[in-house]
C-alpha cells in the first residue's frame, strides 16, 4: 500500500542563501525609492551641511592633511550622510513591522540572516547615493585631495556605514514605529559630536570617545586624507567590526523574537 507523504512545511524548507535572492533585493530597491521624505532627508541635508561648514572663511585655501580644510569638512559630511541614510534605510524595518509585513515573511523559507543581509544591502545602496552627492557637490566647490585620496575617502566612507544599517535595523527592531524616527535624528547628532566626527576630542573625552561606533568610522574614512587624530588603525578597525556584529546579532535576534509571536 503506497502511503502519502505529509506536505512539506515551507517554513522550514532549505533554500539556497537562505532566500537571499535578486528578485528580493530589487523589490526592496524599488519600495525604497518610493519614499520621498527618506531619499530627500538623505541626499540633500548632507550636501546643505557640506556647503554651510566647509566653504567658511579661507578653508579652500588652507592646507589639511592631502588637502584643504574643505576636502577635510567634505569627508566628514559624507560619514555623517552615510551614517543618516543607512540608519534610515534600515530602520524602516519599524514600518514594515506595524503592517505586518515581517511576520508574512517568516511563513516563507527566507532564514533571518538573509532577511538582514538584504535590509543592509538596501540600506548600503542608500548610503553610497548620499556620500557620492556629497563628493559631487565638494568637487564643485572647491574641496581638494590627492587622487588616491578622493577614492580612498570615498570608499571608506561608504563601506564603513555598514555599521549604521545594521544600528538601523536594530534600533527598527527594538522600538516601535512611531518613535523610531523621531529618536534617530538626535542620536545620530550625539553620536557625531561625541564620536568627534564633527569637533576633535581630546582629554578624557576623547579617550570615551573612542568606544562609539562614530569614532572608528571617522577614524577610517580620514585614514587616506592623512588624519586619524590620536586615533589608531587597529583600535578603529576592531571598533567597526565589533559594533557591526553586535547590531547584526541583536537585529537577528529581534527579528525573531518579533515574528515568533
Amino acid at each position: 500500500m503506497t502511503t502519502l507523504a505529509p506536505p512539506a512545511d515551507t517554513r522550514h524548507r532549505r533554500t539556497p542563501l537562505g532566500g537571499f535572492s535578486a528578485g528580493f533585493l530589487r523589490l526592496e530597491l524599488r519600495r525604497m525609492l518610493r519614499n520621498r521624505r527618506t531619499m530627500i532627508f538623505t541626499l540633500l541635508i548632507p550636501p546643505v551641511f557640506f556647503v554651510i561648514f566647509g566653504l567658511q572663511s579661507d578653508f579652500r585655501t588652507k592646507s589639511f592633511g592631502t588637502g584643504n580644510m574643505t576636502g577635510y569638512i567634505m569627508v566628514s559630511m559624507a560619514v555623517y550622510g552615510a551614517m543618516l541614510a543607512t540608519t534610515s534605510g534600515g530602520a524602516m524595518v519599524a514600518i514594515e513591522r506595524a503592517q505586518g509585513w515581517s511576520r508574512q515573511l517568516r511563513l516563507t523559507p527566507l532564514h533571518p540572516v538573509a532577511y538582514i543581509a538584504t535590509k543592509v544591502a538596501v540600506a548600503m545602496v542608500l548610503g553610497l547615493a548620499s556620500v557620492g552627492a556629497v563628493f559631487i557637490v565638494g568637487a564643485f566647490l572647491g574641496a581638494r585631495l590627492t587622487p588616491v585620496a578622493w577614492v580612498s575617502c570615498f570608499l571608506l566612507a561608504w563601506i564603513t556605514s555598514l555599521v549604521f544599517a545594521a544600528f538601523g535595523l536594530f534600533v527598527g527592531y527594538l522600538l516601535p514605529s512611531e518613535n523610531v524616527m523621531q529618536l534617530l535624528g538626535p542620536l545620530l547628532a550625539a553620536l557625531s559630536f561625541a564620536g568627534g566626527l564633527f569637533v576633535p576630542l581630546s582629554g578624557w573625552f576623547g579617550t570615551v570617545s573612542k568606544v562609539l561606533p562614530t569614532n572608528g568610522v571617522a577614524t577610517l574614512a580620514r585614514m587616506p586624507f592623512g588624519d586619524t587624530g590620536t586615533g589608531s588603525i587597529a583600535l578603529a578597525v576592531l571598533n567597526v567590526v565589533v559594533w557591526a556584529a553586535v547590531f547584526v546579532a541583536g537585529s537577528t535576534m529581534l527579528f525573531r523574537r518579533d515574528t515568533s509571536r
